[in-house]
Parts: C-alpha cells; structure tokens; sequence
C-alpha cells in the first residue's frame, strides 16, 4: 500500500468520527446532546439558532470530506487491485 492509500484511510477514520460527533451534537425533537452545551436554552432563540447553522455547515463540509475520501480510497483500491 502507498503512502496516498494511508493518508486517504487516516483522513476517513478522522472524518467518520467526527460526523459521528456533529450529527450527535445537532438538535433533535427531544433537544440532543447539544442542549448540554446551552443550545436547549429557549431564552436565547438567536445564539441557539445561529449556532444550529454553524454546526449544520460545518457538518455538511465534512460530510463532503467524508464522501471524497470514500470515493477516492475505493477508486485506489480498484486501480491497485
């Protein structure tokens, strides 16, 4: 295996697990894990909701991350096969 294929394998590991952290962290019917960090708090409408789009985004662009390591990592496998 090449030094591409480990990088590409350390960047999936490192990118699964932290969607795995950001969708837990969203806000759900029954407020998630992100009400333990103050997003819960209906006093503050504004910060809770700016900080659901940040997180939003954030998670969309590893989840892109995510998608082009996979694509990549199985495109390398074939072509090394």
């Amino acid at each position: 295996m090449t030094v591409l294929t480990y990088t590409l394998l350390v960047i999936l590991l490192l990118t699964s697990a932290a969607l795995i952290l950001l969708v837990l962290l969203h806000k759900g019917k029954g407020g998630g894990l992100s009400s333990m960090f103050g997003g819960g708090m209906s006093s503050v409408a504004t910060g809770s909701s700016v900080a659901e789009k940040n997180l939003t985004r954030i998670t969309v662009g590893v989840g892109v991350i995510w998608f082009a390591c996979v694509l990549a990592y199985g495109l390398l496998l074939r072509a090394i096969a």
